[in-house]
């Protein structure tokens, strides 16, 4: 079995995007855990828009890979395309931060005092 921390992020219609990404989750990854959901500014975007952001925990037999690909498989579903990246439109952003004691991506920094790190 294998621990993962996920964070999700979205600067666009961002209430129904979170949602959607967490009601996804929640059926590919019974049990798991959310953390509280923050607002951040962007980070390398000239968009001044918001972004939610939300980590999330779960125990899954899968290898990093396979969770990946589910992971851009939520996006796509959300509505992601390529041609937003251009205009800084992230309707939803899932990445794999931290499979077992591998970190992945780095950690938004106000993220860093969510308890789902310490479990």
């Amino acid at each position: 079995m294998h621990k993962c921390i996920v964070c999700i992020g979205s600067n666009y219609d961002k209430e129904k995007n979170i949602s959607f990404a967490q009601q996804s989750l929640k059926s590919l990854f019974p049990p798991i855990s959310f953390d509280y959901e923050i607002e951040t500014i962007p980070i390398g975007l000239d968009n001044p828009a918001l972004f939610a952001n939300q980590l999330a925990g779960f125990i899954t037999e899968s290898d990093q890979y396979v969770v990946i690909r589910q992971l851009k498989e939520i996006e796509s579903r959300a509505g992601r395309l390529p041609e937003d990246k251009e205009k800084e439109k992230i309707v939803l952003d899932i990445d794999l931060i931290k499979y077992d004691e591998c970190w992945l991506k780095p950690l938004i920094p106000e993220l860093a005092d969510s308890l789902l790190l310490n479990q």
